[in-house]
């Protein structure tokens, strides 16, 4: 028997929707092809136990696992989940009427608890390019993956509750976020004001001018002078992000894994603080599988200890 279930494979920022075909035949082994790495290898371990802990049982067939297209590499754990229920529905535990309609990632823990992923965003807007009804995520990452309208986004905690909303036995409502309204909600709300700094008038008066023109600045002076604290309250007198660029920004952090849980979208302008000694690929990103730098967007202030006791800034970077 075959089946099919979907996801994405998420590279960089460039998103690939992948169809994981399952097939059963008469035989004991288990056979997985299309690139995978060592963490979509070790999937079956945990697929095996998680649906045992939560009453199910993996058959004892030939199985055969195929990431189509095969000529992509497949990384990272979240591909559990699709290939968990590709295998239930390939031997009859999961009707199979629902599954093309829906996305499916996450990680499963070995007591069938869904684990968080990385990369729910832009999983979630691959979701609606390919018209898909609906995204199934661990409940942690649902508000990032929800950030994007006309798609159903289903936050679960564990595998069971998949297979039950699968099977029509359980309802569950979609998550539903009101982008606009959070975005511009959360824009004022910083934790490091640019009020708090007493006195420096002439420093704060060359960080205006920084902000305002978008030029580099540096601050040289002792230990304890208030360079860090001056430049970590730069962010709140940049100019406000904009909704599209506050998406790029949510993006690249949700790929490198730095979006705080809960979080939706990030509505201000972060602050990085590379150390003086990062070399250029980790400052900007890059290597042979794309990765986010330490300078994750062009949105961004950045600020890098260039040598001791002197502080450089930079706002050109979101021009």
């Amino acid at each position: 028997m075959l089946t099919k279930t979907y996801t994405t494979a998420v590279n960089g920022l460039e998103t690939t929707t992948v169809t994981v075909e399952v097939n059963i035949t008469r035989g004991m082994q288990f056979h997985m092809t299309g690139l995978p790495d060592a963490a979509v290898k070790e999937s079956y371990d945990r697929i095996r136990a998680a649906t045992q802990n939560i009453g199910y049982r993996l058959p004892v067939s030939d199985i055969t696992v195929n990431l189509s297209p095969a000529d992509i590499k497949k990384e990272g754990s979240g591909y559990d989940l699709p290939l968990a229920i590709g295998i239930l529905a390939c031997s009859g535990q999961v009707a199979t009427e629902r599954i093309a309609s829906y996305m499916l990632a996450g990680e499963l823990g070995l007591d069938g608890h869904l684990q968080p992923i990385r990369g729910a965003l832009p999983i979630a807007i691959r979701a609606r390019k390919e018209k898909f009804r609906g995204l199934i995520v661990p409940q942690q990452n649902v508000r990032e993956a929800a950030v994007v309208n006309q798609l159903e986004v289903y936050g679960m905690d564990t595998l069971a509750d998949v297979l039950k909303f699968l099977n029509g036995d359980t309802s569950y409502q979609p998550t539903v976020i009101d982008t606009r309204r959070e975005f511009y909600e959360q824009q004022d709300h910083f934790e490091l004001d640019f009020s708090d700094v007493r006195g420096q008038q002439s420093v704060k008066r060359a960080l205006e001018v920084a902000a305002a023109g978008g030029h580099n600045l540096i601050m040289i002076g002792p230990p304890g002078s208030g360079k860090s604290m001056l430049a970590k309250r730069l962010p709140g007198i940049l100019p406000p992000l904009s909704l599209a660029e506050s998406l790029e920004t949510t993006q690249i952090h949700s790929v490198a894994g730095k979006l705080a849980r809960g979080t939706s979208l990030i509505s201000q302008r972060p602050f990085r603080a590379p150390h003086h000694t990062i070399s250029q690929v980790a400052l900007v990103g890059g290597g042979n599988n794309p990765q986010p730098g330490r300078s994750f967007s062009g949105n961004e202030f950045i600020e890098s200890a260039s040598f001791r006791n002197c502080h450089a800034v930079s706002t050109s970077s979101r021009r």
